[in-house]
């Protein structure tokens, strides 16, 4: 079983830019290719998972979205950091529940199941405690990326992050230095 990073796009792994669907305006998020790579080198496999109502709301076309995500491969390609894949939840907010749209765990599910990722030793980064939910009632170890984008801080069970820091490197350190910990005591 491998093990991953779930990313949350917007907010989390490039600046966020409601709807947005021109290529041209993403951009990655400031100190986020050092922790990418690191975690990389640590063997996770990173896969983004994302809320995209805009395409219920008819703000963007699914075809759209298609030119993000390969710009977004593309972006990080050159960084030397490789994406394993990228899920999207097209439904709408209050629309017909769904098991993908976050805080549901529906994309990493299927990201588990399709790439054989232990949920157990994986992680779920993101910007907004839907994510954190996500993650955790995903069986994932979660951190809140504290950026200023969560506005809501509604409590609940599943919404409390393992860990909370202001950058991707800064939640990279802290999952290598985990991993660190649980081999030292896997030793003893």
């Amino acid at each position: 079983m491998n093990k991953a990073i779930f990313l949350d796009k917007d907010g989390t792994l490039i600046p966020d830019i409601p709807y947005n669907v021109d290529p041209e305006q993403i951009t990655l998020s400031n100190e986020c290719i050092e922790g990418l790579k690191a975690l990389l080198n640590d063997g996770y496999q990173l896969v983004v998972v994302s809320n995209q109502p805009g395409i219920a709301m008819g703000y963007f076309t699914e075809e759209q979205l298609a030119l993000v995500v390969s710009w977004m491969y593309e972006l990080l390609s050159k960084q030397g950091v490789v994406l394993t894949d990228f899920y999207y939840c097209p439904h709408h907010p209050n629309g017909t529940e769904c098991e993908c749209r976050k805080p549901m765990p529906g994309m990493l599910l299927k990201a588990a199941a399709e790439h054989q990722l232990d949920l157990s030793k994986s992680w779920m980064i993101g910007d907004i405690l839907n994510d954190v939910e996500a993650g955790a009632r995903a069986g994932c170890r979660t951190i809140l990326i504290d950026n200023g984008n969560e506005t809501e801080w509604l409590d609940g069970p599943c919404r409390t992050p393992s860990y909370q820091c202001e950058t991707i490197n800064q939640a990279a350190v802290f999952i290598h230095n985990h991993d660190m910990l649980n081999v030292r005591l896997e030793q003893r």
